[in-house]
């Protein structure tokens, strides 16, 4: 019997169980869950009324958030056309001036000659569809007629008397004046 009487004297004096401490826990978050979600509605619907949600959706600022970061051209640019010289000088120099793989060397009438007497079609096929070490030309940095005025530069410097070729543009706005002309 003492061992009854003692087990329920101790049992008054001792802290809350653990499961009574879960209880309390539980009790205290279901209660403060719904505050919190009902004060977090409260400030969203004061911020909507007061404008601060609907400048943040305005048209400016939406415009800003999705604003372009960079543009892409595709197509032909715009840019001025390159001059035999030009082309010369960034795109065949490599091999033309030190006459690397069997290029003709710039200005040597001797290699050239035989060249300049297939005519310039050929030598512009050659450069545009590429030829023995010469890759490929055409479709390149540089449009066609390009190609073709560094042909006549680089032909013209060892004797050819080739016409560097103009412009498609210069030529299509040449024709209506022409054709107004002959109509005088």
């Amino acid at each position: 019997m003492s061992d009854h009487h003692h087990t329920a004297d101790h049992d008054a004096h001792a802290a809350p169980s653990a499961s009574g401490i879960k209880k309390i826990t539980t009790i205290l978050v279901l209660l403060g869950l719904p505050l919190l979600v009902i004060s977090s509605l409260v400030t969203y619907y004061k911020t909507q009324g007061s404008g601060q949600v609907a400048a943040s959706m305005s048209e400016e600022a939406v415009a800003g958030r999705i604003q372009k970061v960079g543009t892409l051209q595709l197509g032909e640019s715009k840019r001025e056309p390159k001059t035999g010289e030009e082309v010369y000088k960034a795109q065949c120099t490599t091999c033309h001036a030190a006459g690397v793989v069997g290029a003709p060397k710039f200005a040597d009438a001797a290699a050239w000659a035989p060249r300049i007497a297939t005519g310039f079609e050929a030598l512009l096929n050659s450069a545009l569809k590429g030829k023995n070490n010469m890759a490929a030309q055409g479709g390149g940095a540089f449009a066609d007629f390009e190609v073709g005025r560094a042909i006549a530069y680089m032909a013209n410097a060892a004797g050819a008397k080739f016409e560097e070729p103009k412009a498609p543009e210069a030529d299509e706005a040449a024709a209506p004046a022409d054709a107004a002309s002959d109509a005088k």
